[in-house]
């Protein structure tokens, strides 16, 4: 993997960080509990506590994101980083670009 390479991943990165940060804050704000108080009907009631319950998990598969992707980030300068971790190929730019957290090949994958 080339200089340019690695600093385009580091920008890729660094984006998507930026992103999943401020989507996490959205989804944190839509995640908030449902009051009894509000004067909603039943039904209604039903599909908040549902799309309450979608925004959770949505909010842990972000997380979960964001630390692979600052994981990512520390891996970036390390000389062994955009190779496989099980055959010791180099992985395909464009899957890095894509999912640059991967440690594995497509054929590994």
């Amino acid at each position: 993997m080339t200089q340019q390479e690695r600093n385009e991943l580091q920008d890729i990165i660094g984006k998507r960080i930026k992103e999943t940060e401020d989507e996490i804050e959205h989804l944190k704000e839509l995640t908030k509990p449902v009051a009894p108080d509000n004067a909603i009907g039943r039904l209604s009631r039903m599909d908040a506590i549902n799309n309450k319950t979608i925004n959770e998990a949505s909010l842990r598969e972000n997380k979960s994101k964001l630390q692979k992707l600052e994981r990512a980030m520390d891996r970036i300068g390390e000389e062994r980083f955009g190779y496989c971790s099980k055959c010791g190929d180099e992985i395909a730019f464009g899957r890095l670009k894509f999912m640059p957290w991967t440690t594995k090949c497509v054929r590994c994958a």
